[in-house]
């Protein structure tokens, strides 16, 4: 198996990235970079909120996130990536994975995992979807809805987090199990 691998795994809220993230990096004793602007919020006493409004305001906070995971990344020999731009911004990730749900099902993970009420955290999810897309266009030009070169696609409404990461730590191990 190669000796060096980089895994970058991406996904909108909800969509089980940082979940699957974790138990890939746990399972394969990688290093696990999930640095987010919920690190940021907790860092400067905001909430998650309140960061997202000042980002959509300032550009520092995005080239700060995004400038952090990646400079751990490649100073890690093994690692997973996980964040909403890893397959964009990790161009050489050995393998990029993206993780796609429908609206209802990452809203109802959320639920499960934060609590609150569906239907408000729906709304909140498909706003901060739309305030990511056209920031993340407007400062690197991504489209984070062109995922198709992706190594791999992965629809999580049909597996559970660990069944979707036993299927990253098999393409893993199809792709470097010769070297």
């Amino acid at each position: 198996m190669k000796k060096n691998i980089k895994i970058a795994i991406s996904g909108k809220s909800g969509s089980g990235n940082t979940t699957v993230s974790q138990l890939v990096a746990e399972k394969l004793g990688y290093k696990l970079i999930n640095f987010t602007f919920r690190n940021l919020a907790a860092e400067h006493n905001m909430t998650l909120e309140e960061v997202m409004k000042a980002a959509a305001a300032d550009d520092s906070w995005d080239k700060e996130v995004d400038r952090r995971q990646l400079e751990m990344a490649r100073e890690s020999i093994c690692c997973v990536l996980g964040s909403r731009l890893a397959i964009w911004l990790l161009p050489e990730a050995d393998l990029k994975v993206y993780l796609e749900g429908k609206a209802d099902t990452r809203a109802h993970r959320i639920v499960k995992r934060e609590g609150g009420d569906f239907t408000a955290v729906k709304t909140f999810t498909k706003n901060r979807d739309k305030q990511d897309s056209e920031r993340y266009l407007s400062l690197y030009t991504i489209n984070n809805n062109e995922y198709q070169f992706a190594d791999l696609i992965i629809d999580t409404d049909k597996y559970s987090a660990e069944e979707t990461a036993a299927l990253i730590i098999e393409a893993v191990e199809k792709k470097y199990s010769s070297l």
